[in-house]
This record gives C-alpha cells, sequence and structure tokens, in this order.
C-alpha cells in the first residue's frame, strides 16, 4: 500500500480496468524518468551559467584592476615628468651660481647644430649673454665638439660672439674638442681666440646638400609617385623626380652663395691670422695641428689647460642652459611623427657639416 496521494494524472481515471491502471503506472514511472531527466539537465545548464557568470564577472574585476593599476602609473609618470620639467626649468632659469673664485663661463656646443636640436642659437646665446654678464667669469668660452648644422643656427651663435668680442670688456674664447667642423668651426670663427687640441678635427668649410634619385626603381616596381604642385621648380628637390640642368645648376649657384658667405664670415673673424693656402675653403678637414698651421686655430690646448692659465683654482662653471626633457621629448616625438606622415620638419636641406 503506498504513501503517494494519488495523482489523477498519474493514476488515470477512475473506474478502468486492472489492465488500464497497469499500463498507467508504467507510463508514470516512465514520466518520472523523464521529469527527473529534464530537471538534472537544467540544474547542469544553471550551473554551467553560473561558473560562466562568475567567469566573465572575475575577469571583468580583473581586467578594471590592471586598468586602474596603469592609469594610476600612467598619472604617476605623468606627474613626476612634470615636476622634474618644472624643477629643471626653475634650476635653469634662475641666474647662474655664482662661485666666490673667478672662473670660466663655459657654453657647450655638442651634436648635430639645429633648431629643434640641443645645440641650437636660442639656448646657446642665451648661455653665452649670461655667462658674459657674471662678474666672476674671467672670460667667455664656447666648448665645440659638433659636425656642424643648420647654417643659419651657426651664423646666430657667430654673430653674438663677434658681438661680444668688439665689447672688449673679457675674452671671448672657443675651445674644439674632437671635433669643430663646418658649421660649428663658423660658429668658432666669431671667438677671438680658437683653440683646438693636437688630435681634434677642424675645419671643412664646406658646403652640403645630400639626396638621392630614386626614379628608376620606382619605374622598375611600376610604382607611380604622385606629387601635385603649384610652380614648375616647386618639386625640384624631390628625390623621386628627375632634375633637369636648369634646376641643378639653380641649386648649385645657392650653395656656391651660402659657401661665399661662410669664406667671408671665417675671413672676417680670423682676419690675417690665416695662411693663403688655396685648399683652405675646399671643405677638407684637418688636426689641430695642421689647422694652427693654416690659422684656423691660434694655438693647441684643452679647456682645462685654459683655466689653469686663466684662473687661480682652474674653476670652470658651465652657463649652458638646462633643456626641459618633457620639452625635449616633445620635439622628438612630433619630428618622428612629421618625418613619419610626410610633413615638412625644420631642417633645412642645406648644412654646414659633415656628410655622415
Amino acid at each position: 500500500m503506498s504513501d503517494r496521494p494519488q495523482d489523477p494524472w498519474r493514476e488515470g481515471p477512475q473506474g478502468k480496468g486492472e489492465s488500464d491502471v497497469g499500463g498507467a503506472g508504467v507510463g508514470s514511472a516512465a514520466g518520472d524518468r523523464e521529469v527527473d531527466w529534464q530537471a538534472r539537465e537544467r540544474t547542469v545548464q544553471l550551473e554551467m551559467m553560473d561558473r560562466w557568470v562568475q567567469g566573465v564577472v572575475t575577469e571583468q574585476r580583473r581586467s578594471r584592476r590592471w586598468k586602474l593599476f596603469f592609469r594610476f602609473l600612467f598619472a604617476l609618470l605623468f606627474i613626476a615628468s612634470i615636476a622634474t620639467s618644472v624643477t629643471l626649468f626653475t634650476l635653469g632659469s634662475q641666474p647662474a651660481a655664482l662661485p666666490g673664485e673667478q672662473h670660466l663661463g663655459v657654453v657647450r656646443v655638442k651634436g648635430v647644430i639645429e633648431a629643434d636640436g640641443e645645440a641650437n642659437a636660442e639656448r646657446i646665446i642665451k648661455g653665452l649673454r649670461k655667462a658674459w654678464a657674471s662678474p666672476a667669469s674671467v672670460a667667455v668660452v664656447l666648448d665645440i665638439n659638433s659636425p656642424g648644422g643648420s647654417p643659419v643656427q651657426s651664423q646666430r651663435v657667430y654673430d653674438e660672439l663677434m658681438r661680444l668680442r668688439e665689447q672688449g670688456d673679457k675674452p671671448v674664447i672657443a675651445v674644439i674638442e674632437d671635433l669643430g667642423a663646418s658649421g660649428a668651426y663658423y660658429m668658432a670663427a666669431g671667438a677671438g681666440e680658437i683653440i683646438a687640441a693636437p688630435s681634434s678635427l677642424v675645419g671643412s668649410i664646406g658646403v652640403i646638400s645630400s639626396s638621392f634619385g630614386l626614379k628608376g626603381p620606382l619605374e622598375k616596381l611600376d610604382i607611380e609617385r604622385r606629387v601635385f604642385t603649384a610652380g614648375d621648380n616647386k618639386a625640384f628637390l624631390d628625390p623621386f623626380s628627375d632634375i633637369s640642368p636648369d634646376q641643378r645648376a639653380f641649386w648649385q649657384n645657392v650653395l656656391a652663395t651660402t659657401h661665399q658667405q661662410f669664406i667671408a664670415a671665417v675671413k672676417t673673424g680670423r682676419g690675417e691670422r690665416l695662411k693663403d693656402n688655396p685648399e683652405l675653403f675646399s671643405g677638407l678637414i684637418w688636426t689641430g695641428e695642421q689647422a694652427r698651421r693654416l690659422g684656423l686655430v691660434d694655438r693647441t690646448g684643452t679647456l682645462e689647460e685654459l683655466a689653469a692659465e686663466l684662473t687661480p683654482e682652474a674653476e670652470l662653471h658651465d652657463y649652458t642652459p638646462r633643456q626641459d626633457p618633457f620639452e625635449r621629448f616633445t620635439r622628438r616625438f612630433a619630428g618622428v611623427m612629421a618625418s613619419a606622415m610626410g610633413l615638412e620638419t625644420t631642417v633645412s636641406p642645406v648644412s654646414y657639416r659633415l656628410p655622415w
């Protein structure tokens, strides 16, 4: 006798025979098994769904944590860079702390001379004026180690050196370390005295403009170069286009004119100290000792020897303005992006520099 209450859906209608009752019992058992299987299947599906939801939530939480971490790290780096930039800018903009002893006021020219680089005229001239204004500096010294660069930047520094030199209050001296070539020598020529080490490389009084002609390889690769200009000669320096004899002659005249400006500046700065040598303005480069014999430098020596000669304690003080690292990064990044996008940059196609 079963204690389970009667269920009309399982027991069947009243008044049926035994065979009907037996058949209904078998059908009821099969139905129970089907219901149990469906219930288990739904339970498994719900468990799988719950695990999936938990996994998604966990992954989102983990992703959110990493996002917060990287945002915090970026904010920390940004704040640190701003703080460093402000500190260095403040230190660089303040008047140089003057030691009690007399010293050489040194301004350094390192690397390629260009408007967007570290060796730019604005920065160098600012340092020269600070060194000149210091009552403790016994001489203004331009410490050079550069292959040259922009004609305009070089000329601006040359003009400033000539201006200070003409005032005559203190010596204006250029000291060449490893390299003082082309535009770097243009600058040095404005100083009243030039000193170089015996093995320094000095000279290269010339002008260079270099490029490539790539039209042939493009034609072989069936690549068409599309340049739209207004003006027949607007794109004559394009390396992917032909250059006519007239255009070549025109550009050569530009280089020759720039070269003559360079020569005139050197002659004005050096005067009668230059020797009469036909190779002097040919673009050749000499050692410091050879340059001394040609009149390009006054004597051989080093910055330390000069300091020992002019100051009791051989004191040197660097007046080169500190460069804001954030600004330097921004300039370099902008230059790289401009080059990658094919945009024009501030680099002149004409240069007073060595071709390496």
